[in-house]
C-alpha cells in the first residue's frame, strides 16, 4: 500500500511539472546577431521613470477642483510631449513588468517565481546595450538587469531592503531618497573627471524606479489620499530633475524623457491578474526626438477615458508594454534588445521619414532573426520527415518583403516600407508563437496518455480489491504476458531512439516513457476490466445510462466552478436537499435540518467579492467570537459525553487553544489598529502570531486521537492562524465549513442504514489511531461514489469559496500585516499560501472521520470479500 502510495505520488509530481514544459517555457531564443539603425540618433541619453503600481486613470484623470494630480506631467502632455497607455500582460506584477518594459519581451509566467533580486536567465536588455547605465531604487529590481550583463557598465544604487516597509509611516521616502541620490549623483560627478567624462558620451540610460506609489498602494489604496499625495510628489521630483538635468548638460537638447509604470492596482490594492485597473499603465515620453502633442478631433477608441480625463483633444498613443523597450533604443541608437518582441511606436518619433522607415526595418529584422533561430533551432532537432516548416513566413516570403522595403526606402516611398516592415514584424512574431509551441500538442498527447493511464489503473484496482465484481483471480496467459511485456519493451526502445535522434531534454524522455509501465500494469489486470462489463450486462440499461448521464453533469459541474464560482452556490444549493432525495430527514430531522442550513449558508461565499475588496477587521473580530461559542459549545458536548477514554488534560489543552484564539483577535485587533495610525507593527504583535502560527502546526497533535477531540483541536489552532491572515469576511469561512464538515460526519452515518451497515460504536468513541481495527472491511457501494465527488466539491469550495486564490495571483499584502510588513515576496506568498491550505486540511480531517464512520477501508483486505452492493 506504501509503495502504491509513494508511485502514485511520484506520478502526479510528474504531470505537475509536466505543465510547466508544455504551457510555461521560456519564450527566450539565443544566438542572434545585434541589428543597427544606420542613421544618427536623436538623443545622447535617455532617462527612464518607472512609477512602480501606478494606475493610468488615477494619474490622468483631475482631482476633486478639477485640478492635475501630475501638474508639471500634465504640462508636458498638453505642450511637449506624445503619451498614450501602456497595456501590460498578465500576471501584473513587478518583475515581468521591468522585464517587458527594459528588456522587450513576455516572460513565462512561472519566471515570477524565480527571485526578484537576480536574473534567472540570461536575456539582453537597453541597459546592456547601452554604453553605460546608472540605476537608482529597489534591490528587489535593479540587480536583475545588472547581473549577467556584459561588460562592467550597469551601475545600481539601492537603498536597504527593510526600507519597503508596507506600515512605514510614509513610503513617498522611497522615491525622495531616489531623487535625492540622483541629485548628489549629479553634483559628486562635476568633481569627477572619469565619471563626468563618461556622462558625456552617447547612448547612456538614467533608470530611476519609484517604488513609493507601489508600497503605498498596496498599504492604503489606490485611492486614498496617500497614494494620489505620493503622486504629487513623484512629479515635483521629476520636474526638479528635469532641469538639473538639462543644466548639467547644458541645455544641448540631446535628452529623451520616458515616463511610465511596471503595472497598476485594483481598488483594494493588490495586482497580478488582468483587471483593466492593473493592466493600464500611463506612458509619457518628451525630449529629444519626440514628438510634440497633436491636436485632432475626437478619437473613436474603445475606451471613454478621454472625456473623464479631459484630453479628448490630443492624440493619444497606445502601446503594448514590450513596444516601450524599442522605442527607448531609438531614441538613443543602440540595437534593439536581442529577445525584444516589441514593435516600434512610430508615431512617438519626431524624425524625418528616412529614420522611422529605417528604425522599423531594423525592427523587422532583429524580431526576423530570432524567428530564423527559433525555426533552425527547432529543424535541427526533428526528422526532416516530420517537420512542419510555419507556411506563412518561408525564406523565399520574407527575402522578398525585404527586397520590396529596401526598394521602397531606396525610392523614398517610406510609409510603404514601414508597412511591409510591419506585416514582417507580425508574420514573425506569429511564427515565433508557433515554433515556441511547436511541441506542445505532442507532449500533451504524451501526458494524457500516461494520465488517463494512470486513473484507468487506479479504478481497476479499486474494483479488484473492494468489490465482488472478479469472481476468479485474474490469469493471463504466460506466453501472452511476455509478449505484452517484449511489446512494451521495444516500443520503449524506439521512443528513446526517436527522441536521442532529435536531441530532446530530457524530460521529455519521462513523459513519452511514463505510460509505458503504467498501461503494462493496467493490462495485466484486464481481466478485471472484462468482468467489469459482463457484470454491467446484468444491470437495465437506463440504469446505466443514468449513471453515466449523473456523472457526466457532476464533472461539468466542478470543471466550471473553476471558472464560475456561481457554480459553487448552485451545486450547495442542490447538496442542501439532499437528505430529503435519500429519504434521510426521517431518520434524523436535527441533523438533516442542521446539513441543509449551513449547506444554504455556506452557498452564500461564492456570491461574496473576492477577497480584499475592503478590510472589515470588526467582521474578523466577529469570526472570532463567533468560534470561541462554537467551540465552548463543543467542549460541553464532550464533557457531557465524557468516558474513561478522555482524559481532562484534553479538554485542558483546548481551554489553552481558546485562550490562543482570544490572543489571536486581539492581535488582529491591536496590529491594525497601529497600522491605522502609521505607528508599524508592533514588534510584540509580530513576535505573539508567528508563535501562533508554529503552535498551530503542534498542538493539534497532542490532543487526544478521539475523532471529535482531535477535530476541535485542529479547528481551533487553524482557526487562529487563520484570523491572523484574514482581513474581512473570509474569517468567517472556515468556521461555517468546519460546523457543515460536522454536519457532514453525522448525516453519512445515518446513509449507511439502506445498506444494513449499523455502527457498532458511537463516533465520539471511534479513536483515529485505531481506525484500522474499529472499521471492519465492507465492499463499496454507490454512496462512497458519491461521497468521493462530495470530497472534491468540497475542496473546490474550499479553494474558490472565498476567491482567496487571488490573493496568491492579485498579491495583497495586508493579509499577512499581523506577521511581516517589510517587502518579503517569498515569506508573504507562503503566509497566503498556508492560508489557502486551512481550509483544505479542514476537509481532509472530516473526509477521513467519514471514512471511518461508514466503515470504508483504506488498505486492502483480500480475506473478507463480500458481494458488491450497487
Amino acid at each position: 500500500m506504501l509503495l502504491f502510495i509513494l508511485v502514485g505520488l511520484l506520478v502526479h509530481l510528474v504531470f505537475f511539472g509536466s505543465i510547466f514544459d508544455i504551457y510555461f517555457t521560456s519564450p527566450l531564443v539565443h544566438g542572434m546577431s545585434p541589428q543597427h539603425i544606420r542613421l544618427p540618433p536623436p538623443a545622447k541619453r535617455l532617462v527612464l521613470f518607472v512609477a512602480d503600481g501606478l494606475r493610468a486613470d488615477t494619474f490622468f484623470e483631475l482631482d476633486d477642483t478639477d485640478s492635475p494630480r501630475a501638474p508639471y506631467l500634465r504640462d508636458i502632455i498638453e505642450t511637449r510631449g506624445s503619451w498614450g497607455i501602456s497595456h501590460t500582460r498578465v500576471p501584473t506584477e513587478s518583475r515581468p513588468g521591468h522585464v517587458a518594459l527594459i528588456a522587450g519581451f513576455y516572460e513565462d509566467v512561472s519566471a515570477v517565481a524565480k527571485g526578484w533580486k537576480e536574473n534567472p536567465v540570461e536575456f539582453d536588455s537597453v541597459f546592456n546595450e547601452s554604453k553605460y547605465t546608472w540605476s537608482w531604487g529597489s534591490p528587489d529590481i535593479l540587480p536583475m538587469f545588472a547581473k549577467g550583463a556584459s561588460g562592467e557598465h550597469i551601475f545600481t544604487h539601492c537603498y536597504s531592503a527593510e526600507s519597503e516597509d508596507f506600515a512605514a509611516e510614509d513610503a513617498t521616502k522611497l522615491d525622495t531618497w531616489v531623487f535625492e541620490h540622483f541629485k548628489e549623483f549629479l553634483i559628486s560627478a562635476r568633481s569627477n573627471q572619469t565619471l563626468l567624462k563618461k556622462l558625456n558620451e552617447e547612448k547612456i540610460v538614467f533608470f530611476l524606479h519609484l517604488l513609493g506609489l507601489d508600497t503605498n498602494g498596496h498599504a492604503h489604496r489606490p485611492g486614498s489620499r496617500e497614494y494620489k499625495e505620493n503622486i504629487r510628489k513623484v512629479d515635483e521630483g521629476i520636474k526638479e530633475l528635469s532641469f538639473l538635468i538639462e543644466e548639467f548638460f547644458g541645455n544641448d537638447n540631446k535628452t529623451a524623457y520616458v515616463f511610465t509604470s511596471d503595472h497598476g492596482m485594483t481598488e483594494w490594492g493588490s495586482h497580478g491578474a488582468g483587471h483593466p485597473s492593473e493592466t493600464l499603465t500611463p506612458l509619457l515620453v518628451w525630449g529629444a526626438g519626440v514628438n510634440y502633442p497633436v491636436k485632432i478631433q475626437p478619437q473613436h477608441l474603445q475606451d471613454t477615458f478621454l472625456n473623464k480625463w479631459n484630453l479628448e483633444g490630443l492624440k493619444r498613443i497606445d502601446v503594448n508594454q514590450a513596444d516601450v523597450s524599442p522605442l527607448m533604443a531609438s531614441l538613443i541608437g543602440i540595437p534593439f534588445p536581442l529577445n525584444s518582441v516589441g514593435v516600434l511606436p512610430v508615431e512617438y518619433l519626431n524624425n524625418s521619414d528616412l529614420f522611422k522607415a529605417e528604425s522599423m526595418l531594423t525592427n523587422a529584422l532583429q524580431i526576423l532573426e530570432q524567428f530564423r533561430v527559433k525555426m533552425r533551432q527547432k529543424k535541427e532537432s526533428t526528422f526532416s520527415f516530420l517537420f512542419s516548416p510555419f507556411s506563412l513566413l518561408t525564406d523565399s516570403e520574407h527575402l522578398d518583403i525585404l527586397r520590396k522595403t529596401r526598394s521602397y526606402i531606396h525610392s523614398e516611398k517610406y510609409k510603404e516600407a514601414m508597412a511591409l516592415s510591419k506585416t514582417l514584424i507580425d508574420l514573425a512574431l506569429r511564427g515565433l508563437t508557433y515554433y515556441h509551441t511547436y511541441d506542445r500538442f505532442f507532449l500533451g498527447i504524451s501526458v494524457f496518455s500516461g494520465f488517463s493511464g494512470w486513473i484507468s489503473y487506479v479504478i481497476l484496482i479499486i474494483l479488484k480489491t473492494n468489490t465482488g465484481i472478479l469472481k476468479e483471480p485474474s490469469k493471463l496467459d504466460k506466453q501472452k504476458s511476455s509478449i505484452i511485456k517484449y511489446g512494451f519493451f521495444i516500443l520503449g526502445f524506439l521512443i528513446i531512439f526517436f527522441l536521442s535522434c532529435q536531441s530532446c531534454p530530457w524530460t521529455y524522455y519521462i513523459y513519452c516513457l511514463l505510460p509505458l509501465p503504467v498501461w503494462h500494469a493496467v493490462s495485466k489486470e484486464f481481466q478485471i476490466f472484462y468482468s467489469l462489463m459482463t457484470y454491467l450486462q446484468t444491470i437495465p440499461f437506463s440504469k446505466v445510462l443514468g449513471f453515466l448521464f449523473v456523472t457526466l453533469i457532476g464533472v461539468e459541474m466542478l470543471v466550471l466552478s473553476f471558472f464560475y464560482r456561481l457554480v459553487l452556490t448552485i451545486g450547495l444549493f442542490a447538496f442542501a436537499f439532499w437528505p430529503v432525495g435519500a429519504q434521510i430527514c426521517t431518520q434524523n430531522k436535527a441533523t438533516s435540518l442542521s446539513w441543509i442550513l449551513l449547506c444554504m449558508l455556506m452557498a452564500v461565499f461564492p456570491l461574496m467579492p473576492v477577497v480584499g475588496r475592503k478590510p472589515n477587521i470588526t467582521l474578523v473580530t466577529s469570526a472570532g467570537l463567533l468560534a470561541l461559542l462554537y467551540s465552548l459549545a463543543c467542549i460541553l458536548a464532550i464533557w457531557k459525553t465524557k468516558n474513561r477514554s478522555v482524559e481532562d488534560t484534553n479538554i485542558k489543552l483546548h481551554v489553552v487553544q481558546m485562550l490562543i484564539l482570544v490572543v489571536a483577535i486581539a492581535m488582529v485587533s491591536t496590529t491594525h489598529s497601529s497600522l491605522a495610525i502609521k505607528q508599524g507593527l508592533p514588534l510584540v504583535n509580530q513576535i505573539i502570531s508567528w508563535t501562533i502560527l508554529a503552535s498551530s502546526l503542534v498542538l493539534p497533535l497532542c490532543s487526544s486521537t478521539t475523532i471529535f477531540q482531535r477535530l476541535l483541536s485542529v479547528f481551533l489552532s487553524f482557526m487562529s492562524t487563520y484570523l491572523l491572515l484574514s482581513t474581512g469576511y473570509e474569517a468567517l469561512f472556515p468556521l461555517v465549513l468546519s460546523c457543515l464538515m460536522c454536519a457532514w460526519i453525522y448525516i453519512e452515518q445515518e446513509t449507511l442504514v439502506k445498506y444494513g451497515v449499523y455502527m457498532k460504536q458511537k463516533l465520539n468513541s471511534i479513536d483515529f489511531s485505531c481506525s484500522s481495527n474499529i472499521t471492519p472491511f465492507r465492499m463499496l457501494n454507490l454512496d462512497d461514489i458519491r461521497r468521493s465527488f462530495f470530497l472534491v466539491f468540497f475542496i473546490i469550495t474550499a479553494f474558490f469559496g472565498t476567491g482567496n486564490i487571488a490573493s496568491i495571483n492579485s498579491f495583497d499584502p495586508a493579509s499577512v500585516y499581523c506577521f511581516i510588513t517589510v517587502f518579503n515576496p517569498f515569506i508573504m506568498g507562503g503566509l497566503i499560501m498556508w492560508k489557502i491550505l486551512i481550509p483544505f486540511v479542514l476537509v481532509m480531517s472530516a473526509f477521513e472521520t467519514v471514512q471511518i464512520s461508514a466503515q470504508i477501508s483504506s488498505k486492502r483486505n483480500s480475506d473478507k470479500k463480500q458481494k458488491i452492493d450497487i
